[in-house]
């Protein structure tokens, strides 16, 4: 590992709050074995992680969606894996499966009782993502295409505070990641398929979006040496057990090489 200088050298992370677990656990894992760097990961969402490294007050961000071309711009993009958004209601709703249309039409207001899905006759209780965060922006990109999310739906800050709100409601519907997703709650099939690492790798499972960091394209060695420690066995393990697909193949012999590319452009 690289270590330039005894002097700690501090490193900040900020974006996704989906991803921030994953980038804690890695963060932590590095500093046991590298006590000169200090590594703070914060959250805020994937748009504060993309205007952070765009603006340069950070050293990394965090985004839990796909890119613009625009937001690309002068940004390298590094994959961390995939992972699944996972629709989820209370424990005590009988609802187990629904389709892709009739989560359409719960979210955007269409469907505004359970009944009309073969449950209760009951209000159903809209939960979702605040503008700018990735877990919205995938849910939005991949599964509502068009339809809006209904303008009275109840908003959270993060995927922690959405599944607090449905274990606290028999009638809330909300969305989470699979990372962090409880027993507390009930995952709804989509269109009979269960979320799960199998069926994320298969693709049978939709709903999909990418982890990604995101760095200067140009940056210090400090950076660059801790994601090459990311796509190390050790680094992947911890990706795996925290269930995102990390890449394999092909895609991460190409991420390794961008990462050598930003080394020898330093």
């Amino acid at each position: 590992m690289f270590a330039p200088g005894s002097s700690n050298h501090r490193i900040d992370i900020v974006g996704s709050t989906s991803v921030q677990p994953l980038a804690e656990k890695l963060a932590n894992t590095y500093m046991k074995n590298n006590s000169n760097v200090l590594i703070n990961v914060q959250g805020g969402g994937s748009g504060m992680g993309i205007r952070s490294i765009q603006q340069k007050i950070t050293n990394m961000g965090m985004v839990s969606a796909e890119l613009s071309q625009e937001d690309k711009k002068g940004i390298t993009v590094i994959k961390l894996g995939d992972e699944g958004i996972v629709v989820c209601v209370n424990n005590e709703n009988n609802i187990s499966n629904l389709t892709t249309q009739q989560i359409r039409d719960i979210f955007s207001g269409k469907i505004d009782n359970w009944k009309d899905v073969g449950g209760a006759n009951s209000k159903i209780h809209v939960i979702t993502r605040e503008d700018g965060s990735g877990t919205r922006t995938g849910f939005e990109t991949i599964l509502m295409k068009g339809y809006k999310i209904k303008k009275d739906a109840i908003v959270q800050s993060s995927t922690n505070e959405i599944e607090q709100s449905v274990v606290n409601d028999n009638n809330a519907i909300g969305y989470v990641s699979y990372t962090t997703i409880s027993n507390n709650v009930k995952d709804v099939l989509i269109d009979g398929v269960k979320v799960s690492d199998d069926t994320i790798v298969d693709g049978s499972y939709k709903l999909i979006r990418p982890y990604l960091f995101l760095i200067h394209d140009h940056d210090d060695l400090y950076v660059n040496d801790f994601l090459n420690w990311v796509f190390s066995p050790e680094g992947l393990e911890i990706i795996k057990h925290e269930k995102i697909i990390p890449p394999n193949g092909k895609e991460l012999e190409d991420t390794k090489r961008q990462l050598n590319n930003i080394t020898t452009n330093l």
